[in-house]
């Protein structure tokens, strides 16, 4: 055999050699994933993970999980189901690259200790809580012989029972399937448990729906939260993600988006209106011609817009919010776009613009809301969207009362935070109590400036007008809260 015909018959074997060798070096999580342009994340409902915004997707992981994406340079696609045990094994299949849970590490290890675990990115204590009247509990020994109720698939259930072996062998509880903190609140409320253990920057952000709950004590010392990979050897994609987190807490981005979801929403109490009156003084002057030729070009009261205004920036023409909303009023690119506001930093652009959204809220409410409903509903839809009212007001009628009436509307928006009431809904959960108090504090700002500046008020032959307004459970007469437009009752 010639030297040149053994260089033709061996190069075939080389060549498959080479193409074993190469098929041996699979691609890594990461590669895969830059190469398919797609980062999968499945989730849940939940007001830290994912839920619809009036502007669409919104939520503290889901916002995480975008910025994520962007990071990446690929697109994010979330998948939402509403069982833990379905996110755990899709996982496990490595069908998804991120699990966003929600709960605390203790407890995705103590059930799934092959998963990977991200860099943690959010942090809580599980309090007691307990009602007001009865005996502050202060220690576990104070729980025995207590009805207490807590979340299934939780550290905190989990430290029950290591209570329970451990010195306290009469301690006794419930575990709750699919609990959500409102509802676990709404029973210590009634009277219907002693005890709820609950996370405790939902108790914060929930305590203004059941004033009669209080804290007892913290159960435990502080979980963290983190994003749960498919376990295994490769880690590529997580040693990314945790960088990612790590630069996200040095630049202080995190502690700006829990502010954003997690921040009390301003409450008109003694300290919150004497700043209002010096903000009254000291930053309204700068923007209330604006205010006033929107009003007037939307037939719309001047100082409503003000009060919108406060609530939305306390009139900062500057405010930015770490997903992305800007200036006096607040708007998203959408909505910018959509009232044609080009510089959303503008306060005379960005209060024209506010106004025009407002207007055209109430437009598209349905003709059987009249005034002063139609005002509140639009005032809510500014919050938290048409498709969650409109969710709100159909739970209102199926429950037997009035869809047009705000009184009525407003006792079943925070139902959409419950899982066995936004499952039936169209547009699914919602942080339902946000609007409720956010149409609060409007009212309460435009009546201190009803008060206040009454010498650009409605037509004199409104003035007179009253209207029964209810505030804090209190029938009061008040100044006629609208518009140009006479209300219609």
């Amino acid at each position: 055999m010639s030297k040149a015909k053994w260089f033709v018959n061996i190069k075939p074997i080389i060549l498959l050699g080479l193409l074993v060798i190469g098929g041996c070096t699979r691609p890594t999580t990461l590669e895969k994933l830059r190469q398919e342009g797609t980062l999968h994340v499945i989730t849940q409902n939940g007001p830290i993970t994912y839920y619809e915004g009036k502007d669409g997707p919104a939520g503290y992981e889901f916002e995480l999980a975008k910025q994520l994406a962007e990071h990446l340079g690929v697109q994010l696609r979330m998948r939402v189901v509403s069982d833990l045990e379905q996110i755990y094994e899709v996982t496990a299949q490595n069908y998804t690259h991120i699990a966003a849970v929600g709960i605390s590490q203790n407890a995705v290890s103590a059930r799934r200790p092959d998963f990977h675990l991200s860099e943690p990115f959010f942090e809580f204590k599980p309090l007691v809580l307990y009602r007001l009247g009865q005996r502050k509990p202060q220690d576990p020994g104070d729980l025995i012989g207590k009805h207490i109720v807590v979340p299934a698939h939780s550290a905190q259930a989990d430290y029950l029972q290591v209570l329970k072996t451990t010195g306290y062998p009469d301690l006794d509880w419930q575990v709750v399937e699919d609990a959500e903190t409102t509802e676990l609140m709404r029973l210590v409320q009634n009277q219907s448990v002693d005890i709820a253990v609950v996370n405790s920057v939902e108790y914060a952000v929930n305590s203004a729906l059941y004033p009669q709950v209080r804290e007892g004590f913290a159960l435990m010392d502080t979980l963290q939260v983190s994003w749960v990979l498919p376990g295994g050897e490769d880690t590529s994609l997580l040693e990314v993600v945790n960088t990612f987190i790590k630069e996200l807490k040095a630049k202080g981005s995190l502690i700006a988006l829990q502010e954003h979801y997690y921040s009390h929403i301003d409450q008109l109490d003694y300290v919150g209106a004497s700043t209002f009156l010096r903000h009254i003084r000291d930053r309204l002057p700068l923007f209330k011609e604006h205010f006033k030729r929107a009003g007037q070009k939307n037939n719309l009261d001047w100082r409503l817009l003000a009060a919108v205004g406060y609530q939305e920036s306390h009139w900062r023409p500057y405010a930015t919010s770490p997903t992305g909303v800007r200036g006096l009023m607040m708007l998203t690119q959408a909505t910018a776009a959509e009232v044609q506001v080009s510089n959303r930093l503008d306060p005379a652009q960005s209060i024209r613009g506010g106004a025009a959204y407002l207007t055209t809220l109430k437009n598209r409410l349905a003709e059987s809301i009249v005034e002063p409903h139609r005002t509140w509903f639009a005032l809510a839809a500014y919050n938290v969207g048409l498709g969650h009212l409109e969710d709100a007001r159909q739970l209102t009628a199926s429950q037997g009362m009035n869809p047009d009436i705000w009184e009525d509307v407003k006792k079943h928006l925070p139902l959409l935070q419950k899982k066995e009431w936004y499952t039936r809904t169209r547009y699914g959960y919602a942080r339902g109590w946000e609007p409720v108090h956010y149409v609060q504090n409007i009212r309460r700002y435009y009546e201190v400036l009803n008060w206040k500046m009454p010498d650009i008020a409605v037509p004199a032959n409104q003035s007179n007008q009253a209207l029964s307004q209810e505030r804090d459970g209190v029938t009061t007469d008040l100044p006629n809260p609208f518009l140009v437009s006479p209300p219609t009752l």
